[in-house]
């Protein structure tokens, strides 16, 4: 491991903006997990994020001259606050371009620092070509996100910060991975001074860049990236970054929305922060740690590295967290269609508490429910239900892990297209912003009639809609090449068990 990377973070200036946060005990996790679990509170920082200490170290190096001409950055939120702020306390011009679907919160959270803010394009690998095409015109200094040793020296202290916070022996520190520039910068230091401490880099699976790079040898960019967890939604992590990691990282852990979800849920209930999906991503990549290893008894760290989380994407956070924690099953349950069989059907549960129950009438003999159950969290228990019901004479489905079922389903039960077989079901997701729907029903157009449409909005950066139309049979190529045109992420739900029950 290079040493000068240990030099540039002992002498990193980071603290003329950032403060030092504390790590914090979390007794109820603990407890849960039979470790000790510890949180670095990096949410606590001025701008509610790490990035603050990279950005600053970058532009504090800069030239006299470099700070005349200015910066301009790339950034869906966090790195252009830090920037912003950096730029405020040096006096220098700041502009930062941020995707369009960039959470409100942070738009505003960059402005207050006086940047310029420049909103363009669907996420952050437009936003950054466009920053780089401005640099380029207007020779202003490009400040990278992660992709850059002094942006990863800043972010390299917060190591420091944890050896000196905890002085007992810790088994494993868990980093959540965008770009690559938290892992790195900390690992490099840790590696330095504690070789025998763990790294564990923790990404969304739904951008699991660092995950599939490490295993293959190189750098891969992904296809396809999810902005649930918008703050480390990174297509390729750095050159740099990488480079690091293939020395620090011991292993990768990957985490899924319902996962995230959860810690954002046990972050609150330990420390009352609520943390944004990317600041909770190392926690639920601890806890999957902690299963897949059987870890118990250890000192084991997670990064919060952030905050800046629209308040009206709780919902769906609330709503999420309960799948991952094994709180509530989803059913679909046959019922006969008379009075009394919803109370003979609770009768049949005992003492279980039904937390949702969706039909609607559509047949005189038999009623299709959609039912929700709380769990006590005892293994096996959802399987345990099913076997109670069908033992009852019920047919059932579990429907628990099923996406369309939760996200569209559970409101929308009910409502047959009865005797046409012409039906396609598709789910669709586009970049939610001012017009963005009439954007999508604009591209829908005519041609063929939409016989189911459900748009539901969670506070995040992409909007979902599940739609169904009615395509007769010699006209289906015609339409799959109509889906590939309209540039829209789209995947087909017409044999979902789901759909096929309370829709169709």
């Amino acid at each position: 491991m290079p040493k000068k990377y240990l030099n540039m973070i002992l002498n990193a200036p980071v603290y003329d903006v950032a403060s030092e946060t504390p790590l914090d005990p979390a007794p109820r996790l603990s407890q849960k997990l039979s470790n000790n679990i510890l949180i670095k509170r990096e949410d606590l920082q001025p701008v509610f994020s790490f990035k603050l200490r990279g950005a600053y170290n970058k532009l504090f190096h800069l030239t006299e001259a470099q700070r005349a001409m200015g910066v301009i950055a790339a950034s869906a939120g966090n790195h252009a606050q830090g920037v912003a702020l950096a730029a405020s306390k040096l006096e220098i011009k700041a502009t930062i371009v941020m995707p369009e679907t960039t959470p409100e919160i942070k738009v505003d959270g960059v402005r207050k620092f006086g940047a310029d803010v420049i909103l363009f394009g669907d996420d952050f690998s437009a936003a950054f070509t466009k920053a780089n095409g401005i640099a380029a015109q207007n020779s202003l200094v490009f400040i990278p996100p992660f992709d850059d040793p002094l942006v990863i020296a800043g972010q390299g202290t917060i190591g420091i910060e944890l050896l000196r916070q905890c002085r007992e022996k810790i088994h494993a520190i868990f980093i959540p991975i965008g770009g690559g520039g938290l892992v790195s910068g900390i690992g490099a230091y840790i590696k330095m001074v504690r070789p025998d401490i763990k790294i564990i880099g923790v990404e969304s699976d739904e951008s699991a860049s660092m995950y599939i790079s490490l295993k293959k040898g190189r750098r891969v960019t992904l296809e396809n990236v999810g902005i649930f967890a918008d703050g480390v939604a990174v297509a390729k992590v750095g050159k740099e970054p990488f480079r690091l990691a293939k020395k620090v990282v011991d292993e990768v852990i990957l985490a899924d929305v319902d996962q995230i979800c959860a810690a954002i849920k046990d972050l609150f209930e330990d420390t009352r922060a609520i943390a944004e999906p990317s600041g909770a991503l190392a926690l639920a990549g601890m806890k999957n740690y902690i299963k897949k290893h059987d870890i118990k008894n250890k000192n084991l760290i997670a990064i919060n590295c952030g905050a800046n989380v629209n308040f009206d994407r709780l919902r769906h956070i609330a709503e999420r967290a309960n799948y991952s924690e094994a709180k509530e099953a989803l059913f679909a349950v046959s019922i006969p269609e008379k009075a009394g069989s919803f109370k003979v059907f609770c009768k049949t549960l005992g003492k279980r508490n039904v937390t949702e129950f969706n039909y609607r009438c559509s047949d005189e003999k038999e009623a299709q429910i959609f039912v929700g159950v709380a769990l006590t969290g005892r293994d096996n228990e959802r399987l345990e239900i099913i076997r109670l019901l069908k033992e009852n004479n019920y047919a059932v489905e579990d429907l628990t892990d099923n996406d369309m079922a939760k996200l569209h389903t559970r409101h929308l039960v009910g409502g047959h297209l009865n005797g046409d077989q012409s039906e396609l079901v598709y789910r669709f997701e586009f970049p939610e912003r001012p017009g963005a729907l009439m954007g999508f029903l604009n591209k829908m157009g005519n041609r063929w009639n939409i016989s189911l449409f459900h748009y539901r909005n969670h506070g995040s950066a992409f909007g979902r809609v599940l739609c169904g139309f009615q395509v007769p049979n010699n006209e289906k190529a015609a339409f799959s090449e109509f889906l590939d045109t309209i540039g829209y992420r789209y995947i087909e739900e017409t044999n979902n068990g789901a759909y096929r029950k309370f829709l169709n």
